[in-house]
């Protein structure tokens, strides 16, 4: 890749198409891991270039446990893509986390079964470190522009990734409170870690949509169903999409070391 298309990438659902606007670009981008979601989408947003890429296609027909995560990742380095900013709805399992929150967090927990999650199968090994799963640059930049603009965010936040399509047991909910889990969601893993293997910064920004199921109780609310989380995610669209414009204005021009130096000490042998 001699000529990078782009240099900010983001994950998202279709209602972040608008962000690019008019001079808007798609790309069919061929990986070894397979076609990713759909294509990608480039064009400029507050100066900088940038990709776009629904996860679960444009008409949502990947279930989180069906997304090529691996093509996904792989595309959007292809582009030339050095941070990926990966908006999501998730779900809360702490009371003080209410929905229309956003909650920039800085670690997660992977309860997902059998996803590809790596790019590294054999037979060169590499370990990297994941202790810090999302790039502090980019978070750093991401809670700043939030409290700015007057937005309520909480600046830290450990998600529990789950492997869906079905939403959690009130007991499985508990679980993970009681293991210091505050957000819960589908699709965090294993994006974060295939980002980190490429040597991308990666962060997340969660809208929360609703309490889980396990301190419902507490709360005196209605499980949550599929209808009422993409109200919620719909009803915040706009002012998430303004937040990503002012975001991606002012996020450094690469990630932090941490992202970007990933592989020195990480092969094996």
């Amino acid at each position: 890749m001699t000529n990078p298309t782009a240099e900010i990438g983001v994950f998202g659902g279709s209602g972040f198409y608008s962000l690019l606007g008019d001079d808007a670009r798609e790309h069919l981008v061929e990986t070894p891991y397979g076609a990713p979601s759909d294509v990608v989408v480039t064009g400029e947003v507050a100066g900088r270039s940038v990709a776009f890429l629904p996860r679960h296609g444009r008409r949502h027909e990947y279930p989180p446990h069906r997304i090529p995560y691996r093509a996904n990742v792989w595309a959007m380095r292809a582009l030339g893509v050095r941070q990926i900013l990966a908006p999501c709805a998730a779900g809360s399992l702490a009371a003080d986390v209410v929905p229309g929150d956003l909650v920039v967090c800085d670690q997660l927990v992977d309860w997902t079964r059998g996803r590809r999650g790596t790019f590294y199968d054999g037979p060169r090994t590499r370990h990297i470190s994941f202790a810090e799963p999302y790039d502090p640059w980019m978070r750093e930049t991401i809670v700043a522009v939030a409290r700015r603009l007057k937005m309520s965010v909480h600046d830290a936040g450990t998600m529990v990734v789950v492997e869906g399509p079905r939403f959690s047991t009130a007991a499985e909910s508990r679980i993970f409170a009681r293991l210091g889990c505050s957000v819960i969601n589908m699709t965090g893993c294993p994006e974060a870690a295939l980002a980190r293997e490429l040597t991308l910064g990666y962060a997340t920004i969660a809208l929360i949509t609703d309490h889980d199921a396990g301190i419902l109780a507490e709360l005196d609310q209605k499980p949550v169903t599929q209808e009422a989380v993409v109200q919620m995610f719909a009803a915040n669209l706009e002012r998430l999409r303004q937040l990503l414009v002012e975001v991606i204005a002012e996020l450094p021009e690469e990630p932090s070391p941490m992202s970007a130096r990933a592989l020195d000490d990480a092969t094996f042998g």
